[in-house]
C-alpha cells in the first residue's frame, strides 16, 4: 500500500478534525469534541505551537494522524505526550498505525525526550495489542485524572 507520512500543514486541519470526530464516535463520545479547525490552526501553527501533528496520506486523502505535545516529567525530564493516533476505519490494518507511531518515536528521539506517553481506552483491545506488540508498557494500575472546564470552574469557586 502506498502512503506518505508528513508534518501536518494548516490546510490539513479540517481533515484532522474529521479524524478526531471519527475517533470520538468510535469511543462513544460523539458530542464531546469542542475543538474547531480554527482552534487547531491557531494552536498548532503559531510562533510557539502547542502541538506537533503528523498526517498519513493515501492518494490525495488524509487517512490518519498523530498529534503530540511536550510535557515534563519530574522523574525523567523532557517527554512528549501522544494525544491521539487515529487511522480512519477503512485503512486500519494497512500499516499506517505503525508508520505514524514510527514517526512519533523518531520525532521524540530527535527531541531527546526521555519518554513518550499516551493513554488507551481499556476496552480497545486491538489498540492495546498493537501498542504492546511495539514494546509499549500499558500501565493498567494507573488511572487517568482530569478536571474538565466545568470542574476547573467549580474547583476555583471552592478555594
Amino acid at each position: 500500500m502506498e502512503f506518505t507520512i508528513r508534518n501536518a500543514q494548516e490546510k490539513d486541519m479540517a481533515h484532522v478534525l474529521e479524524l478526531i470526530h471519527e475517533l470520538a464516535r468510535f469511543e462513544k463520545e460523539a458530542n464531546a469534541v469542542e475543538v474547531t479547525v480554527d482552534d487547531l490552526i491557531a494552536d498548532g501553527f503559531k510562533e510557539n505551537p502547542l502541538f506537533h501533528c503528523f498526517v498519513a496520506e493515501h492518494g490525495s486523502s488524509i487517512v490518519g494522524m498523530a498529534l503530540v505535545y511536550p510535557r515534563y516529567s519530574t522523574w525523567k525530564g523532557p517527554v512528549i505526550h501522544l494525544e491521539d493516533l487515529i487511522i480512519t476505519e477503512k485503512m486500519r490494518g494497512s500499516g499506517l498505525g505503525t508508520a505514524l507511531l514510527n514517526e512519533v518515536v523518531k520525532y521524540g528521539n530527535d527531541l531527546g525526550v526521555k519518554r513518550i506517553s499516551w493513554e488507551v481506552i481499556d476496552w480497545n483491545d486491538p489498540a492495546i495489542d498493537f501498542y504492546e506488540s511495539k514494546g509499549a508498557n500499558v500501565m493498567r494500575d494507573w488511572d487517568v485524572v482530569q478536571l474538565d472546564e466545568k470542574g476547573i470552574k467549580a474547583y476555583l469557586e471552592n478555594i
